[in-house]
C-alpha cells in the first residue's frame, strides 16, 4: 500500500518494545511516546517543500534552503494524541496546534465530535493528525473528514501502532492520506484492542488506569 510507511528504525523499535511492556510506568511511557513522536516526525516531514533564501553567514553570503510557505499544523485526537505533541514541537516549534475531540457512540459505534478548535489558517498548512493507535480506523477517518471540511488538502496520520483493519478502513475512506507508523500489529481483538498492542495508550500516558 503506497500510502503506508512503516518506520523500522532501530531506535523506534527499541522504544516501542518498552512501550509494549506492561511493567513500564506512566512517567517512562509518557517520555518514550514523546521521543517516538519526534523520531517519527523526522521521517514524516521528509518531503516538505523547500525554498532558497539568501543569508549572510559570519564569513560570506550564502544561498540556503528553508521550509517554503506556511509551516505545519499538528492536530492530536483527544486525549491520547496529546502525548505525541511535545515531541513534534521540539523539532518544529513554529507548528500550530489544533485540537479534536472524538468519542464513540455506544449504540451506533460511530465517532462523534465533541470538541474542535483549529488554527484560523489551517487550510493553508500541511496537517499531521496524531493518535498513538490506529485500531478500527473510525476515529482517524472522521478526523480526516473534519479537516477536509476545514479546507485542508495535505493531511498525514502519525500513529505509533496500527492494525491491518484500521489501515484498510482509512485507506478506503481517504486513499490520499499518508500513514506513518512504527509497527503494524497482527489484528484487533473482540473489544477493538490492537493485538499484541500496548493496551490503552490514553490510560498509560495519563495514568488513569
Amino acid at each position: 500500500m503506497s500510502n503506508l510507511h512503516v518506520l523500522d528504525h532501530p531506535l523506534l523499535q527499541h522504544k516501542l518494545s518498552i512501550l509494549r511492556d506492561k511493567h513500564t510506568g506512566v512517567k517512562e511511557f509518557r517520555e518514550i511516546a514523546t521521543e517516538m513522536a519526534g523520531l517519527m516526525c523526522y521521517e514524516a516531514t521528509r518531503n516538505l517543500a523547500l525554498e532558497e533564501v539568501e543569508i549572510e553567514t559570519p564569513v560570506a553570503k550564502a544561498t540556503t534552503r528553508r521550509i517554503a510557505g506556511k509551516k505545519m499544523a499538528i492536530v492530536p485526537i483527544l486525549r491520547a494524541g496529546l502525548g505525541m505533541v511535545d515531541g513534534i514541537l521540539q523539532l518544529i516549534p513554529s507548528a500550530k496546534v489544533g485540537h479534536l475531540g472524538l468519542y464513540r457512540d455506544p449504540e451506533t459505534l460511530e465517532p462523534v465530535e465533541y470538541y474542535c478548535k483549529m488554527p484560523r489558517d489551517i487550510a493553508e498548512r500541511q496537517v499531521m493528525i496524531l493518535d498513538p493507535m490506529l485500531a478500527t480506523g473510525g476515529s482517524a477517518a472522521a478526523a480526516v473528514q473534519i479537516l477536509k471540511g476545514h479546507g485542508c488538502k495535505h493531511i498525514t496520520l502519525m500513529c505509533i501502532l496500527a492494525a491491518p483493519e484500521g489501515i484498510a478502513y482509512l485507506h478506503q475512506a481517504h486513499p490520499d492520506v499518508n500513514i506513518y507508523t512504527a509497527a503494524v500489529d497482527e489484528k484487533l481483538n473482540d473489544h477493538g484492542y490492537i493485538v499484541p498492542g500496548l493496551g490503552d495508550a490514553g490510560d498509560r500516558i495519563f495514568g488513569t488506569k
